[in-house]
């Protein structure tokens, strides 16, 4: 067994590490442009370099030591936009405070152009190290037991329908695909209240998990990424309709993710996505509630936040940002017919 140094902690605690990373070709959707799921897997993937420059890769900490290395804090800025075939250079710097029990780090994501290397992304990530349950445990090596958990977020900050009792329905049937969404389903309609929101149920599948059991960050990632999805076709501006219409395209400038417990594999998962505020015609911030339902009570297990707006495209490579027209934001508010 690889013993885990003091020297080892040190390094993953004070020193700052660089890498190139490229984003996937996975997430250009429209256009060459890259969406902010996968700018946050360019952070994720820069963290978990960070681990291995240490001597403390996700590996070795999960098959030696029982340690799940577990994104539970993401918030992210873009302020340039990535495309295909971009290189990034990725800067870790270390940002654990005092005796924190969660691993800090701020991540900043460079690119090149015309020449010049401009700030693209800024990203402030918190980490825990969650024991492992689900196999023989193994004990928690000395230097890394103030990070180890054996739950994850701790529900300390968990909305105001979290415990409450509700009358949960069948669990979602496989032939269901994307899952149950509205007011039919009464636990959707207990979160959804008189709230200008849209509530999805959907069954947690295997490939958004990780370490055997649970929903990881990237599986969260994914799940805001398909309630706006849900969310602007209910509203009657799907994301097809404004592209044909209008050369329209989403943009997300900043995203945050919290975690607040544990959302585990085939859970239906309730995702509650509220709409705050328009600012100014341009943009608007949404929150995003991620709930289970255990033992008869609400479990909310993950709080987050994203900025939306749209961008017009006028060729292949070049957009610019445009101002929401009433019918768009008349759709934010609830005020307009779906269809």
């Amino acid at each position: 067994m690889t013993e885990v140094t003091t020297e080892a902690v040190k390094a993953l605690l004070e020193t700052e590490t660089s890498l190139r990373v490229r984003p996937r070709y996975e997430g250009s959707n429209i256009n060459t442009w890259i969406g902010f799921k996968h700018v946050n897997y360019m952070v994720e993937e820069a963290v978990l370099e960070h681990f291995r420059a240490s001597g403390l890769g996700s590996r070795l900490l999960f098959e030696e030591h029982g340690l799940g290395v577990d994104l539970v804090g993401l918030d992210t800025r873009i302020l340039h936009a990535f495309h295909q075939d971009d290189e990034a250079r990725a800067l870790v710097a270390p940002r654990t405070k005092g005796d924190a029990d969660v691993l800090g780090f701020d991540v900043t994501l460079y690119v090149e152009r015309d020449g010049k290397e401009l700030k693209a992304v800024t990203s402030k990530v918190k980490v825990s190290l969650r024991i492992d349950g689900y196999l023989d445990r193994v004990d928690v090596p000395e230097p890394l037991a103030r990070f180890a958990v054996a739950g994850l977020g701790g529900g300390a900050q968990a909305g105001p329908h979290h415990g409450a009792e509700v009358t949960e329905a069948a669990n979602t049937a496989l032939s269901v695909g994307r899952g149950t969404t509205g007011a039919d389903d009464p636990v959707l309609a207990q979160l959804i209240g008189g709230d200008n929101a849209f509530g999805w149920k959907w069954r947690i599948p295997y490939p958004y998990c990780h370490f055997n059991e649970r929903l990881a960050m990237s599986g969260y990632l994914r799940q805001v990424e398909e309630v706006v999805d849900l969310f602007l076709a209910d509203r009657g501006i799907s994301i097809k309709t404004l592209l044909d219409d209008r050369k329209w395209i989403p943009v997300v400038p900043r995203s945050h993710i919290q975690f607040l417990g544990e959302a585990l594999m085939e859970e239906d998962l309730y995702t509650v996505f509220t709409v705050e505020e328009v600012f100014k015609d341009f943009t608007y911030t949404a929150r995003t509630d991620f709930y289970v339902v255990r033992d008869g009570r609400l479990v909310q297990t993950a709080t987050g936040r994203i900025t939306h707006g749209y961008a017009v495209f006028q060729n292949r490579s070049d957009w610019s940002l445009v101002s929401f027209d009433d019918h768009v934001i008349r759709a934010f508010k609830g005020e307009a017919a779906a269809g």
